[in-house]
């Protein structure tokens, strides 16, 4: 069995804890062996990326799935420094938010998103989006080894 069947480290970069309890959710109930990391602001997701910190042993996410809309540092501000970092900017990045804006779909490609997803409000809806890119990023795509 292969590194990617057996789960990934996934970082959910998050800030609304009922969206972070659907996230939770869609994974236990998808039954899914990938480990599900999570923090609530873009400081937090950058030192959790470059292990600093109380984030020192943190493990590394083989994707990060990021709110836009986030205290202290935004998700364009995060999705900019990852991919501008030699060390992170492999990790797939899928912008996960409520935004609708085409101008942030447009600037999260600009700044080299792999994906950029809306989130349903509806709550069976959320949980399929989440299981579509749970199923996509570990049985369809092969991630770069860490």
């Amino acid at each position: 069995m292969s590194e990617q069947q057996t789960g990934i480290e996934v970082l959910l970069v998050e800030d609304d804890p009922g969206d972070v309890l659907m996230t939770r959710e869609a994974f236990e109930e998808h039954k899914v062996a990938n480990r599900l990391s999570v923090v609530s602001d873009g400081v937090s997701a950058m030192a959790f990326l470059r292990r600093e910190g109380e984030h020192a042993d943190a493990p590394r996410p083989d994707l990060v799935l990021l709110d836009l809309n986030l205290p202290r540092m935004d998700g364009r501000e995060v999705l900019a420094a990852v991919k501008a970092d030699e060390e992170l900017r492999h990790i797939p990045v899928v912008v996960l938010t409520t935004s609708e804006a085409e101008e942030d779909v447009l600037r999260s490609y600009s700044l080299h998103a792999n994906a950029y997803v809306t989130k349903p409000v509806d709550f069976e809806r959320f949980i399929e989006v989440v299981r579509q890119i749970d199923d996509f990023f570990v049985s369809v795509v092969r991630l770069p080894r860490r």
